[in-house]
């Protein structure tokens, strides 16, 4: 049996350990949160190291990128560079090749439009693939990388944008603790409303669940909600907000959509590759042969 383990900075509470079968062989796959302590994170790493066929961090990512200039996060650098044996990965290889292609798979193999709609995109930069993607759909995005990220009441309203502002912004906000910058631990619990006429604009709500949930009004209805890493009790909460369809790049797996990390640590482990060798081509294969499907669900009518 391969061990695909997610070390994640966020709450222990979300914690879910699965077994599947993907192309004949049993993987295990858990997430073990640390409630945002990092030092937690690296001892799982090191305690852990050679012992699982691939590690996920959840919780940050390695980089945020706008077009194809990237910028490292100072404690993701940290984290990633603990493991010696293990390859560790952090869900960016999905976010550029699967996520791209469910946006242009929406209508034609869904039967959800998504030409002229309205999009509200959490953060750009932290899931470019998915922005440009609606971009290239047709669809009139609204940015919301200086909401979301740094409570900003600025909108951005184009790519030329959202490059500007990461040029101008991303070298310095990258020293910064993640936990400034994202929902880490015991924040992903809360949930305050903001920037509600952002989300009232929009039709569609998408990127990182946290970032979601962080500033979610009271109602969602009629909302299309694109996202990943989301429980069943979260399930519940968007339902009983009226939202009419949810969208996941990762399949239910017992109730629960994992991170892109943990899907794209189990197409490593599958491929046999290391990480830095798989192309694009490689993910949509693998995908596609493992039999996974995203998660297109109705939630209301």
């Amino acid at each position: 049996m391969k061990r695909i383990v997610s070390i994640s900075l966020g709450s222990s509470e979300r914690d879910k350990k699965v077994e599947v079968d993907l192309l004949g062989e049993r993987f295990s796959v858990e997430r073990v949160g640390t409630d945002g302590n990092i030092t937690r994170a690296v001892e799982l790493l090191r305690e852990l190291d050679g012992k699982v066929a691939v590690f996920g961090m959840g919780g940050i990512d390695f980089s945020v990128r706008s077009g194809r200039r990237k910028w490292m996060l100072r404690d993701a650098l940290r984290i990633a560079r603990t493991p010696r044996l293990t390859p560790i990965v952090d869900g960016g290889g999905v976010k550029d090749t699967l996520e791209r292609k469910i946006v242009h798979d929406l209508e034609r193999v869904y039967g959800i439009p998504v030409r002229g709609r309205r999009v509200l995109v959490t953060s750009a930069v932290a899931r470019f693939a998915m922005a440009e993607a609606f971009v290239q759909a047709g669809a009139k995005c609204l940015f919301g990388d200086l909401m979301f990220v740094l409570e900003l009441p600025i909108k951005i309203w184009s790519m030329a944008g959202i490059d500007r502002v990461a040029r101008t912004i991303a070298p310095v906000a990258c020293r910064l603790p993640i936990s400034v910058l994202y929902p880490t631990g015991e924040a992903q619990k809360k949930s305050r409303p903001k920037f509600r006429d952002a989300y009232d604009w929009a039709e569609f709500v998408t990127g990182d669940y946290h970032f979601i949930h962080r500033f979610m009004p009271e109602r969602l209805d009629g909302k299309i909600v694109f996202t990943n890493t989301v429980t069943a009790r979260d399930v519940e909460e968007l339902t009983a907000k009226g939202v009419s369809w949810l969208i996941t790049t990762s399949p239910e797996m017992e109730g629960r959509s994992f991170a892109t990390n943990v899907i794209e640590a189990m197409l490593v482990a599958l491929s046999g590759k290391p990480p830095g060798e798989l192309t694009e081509a490689d993910y949509l294969d693998l995908f596609e042969r493992a039999g996974l499907k995203p998660r297109v669900e109705r939630l209301n009518s």
